[in-house]
């Protein structure tokens, strides 16, 4: 199956006017700052859990006598 030689001009003038906006991106689109998906009082509760619990886990098996 053949492209007619008008169609195939268009796809190329199509592309290629493409090609010369490309990097041109709007100012809206781009993203700016510091937007963190989660906030740093969750980030630092999760730590202060996770390390939390990591101590209160080793104290107790201190206090019961290693591994039992």
């Amino acid at each position: 199956m053949t492209t007619s030689r008008r169609l195939a001009d268009r796809k190329v003038a199509k592309f290629q006017k493409n090609i010369t906006k490309r990097g041109s991106v709007p100012e809206t689109v781009v993203k700016k700052g510091n937007d963190y998906p989660v906030g740093p009082i969750l980030i630092g509760f999760f730590i202060f859990v996770v390390i939390g619990s990591s101590l209160f886990q080793i104290i107790r098996t201190a206090m019961s006598g290693g591994m039992a």
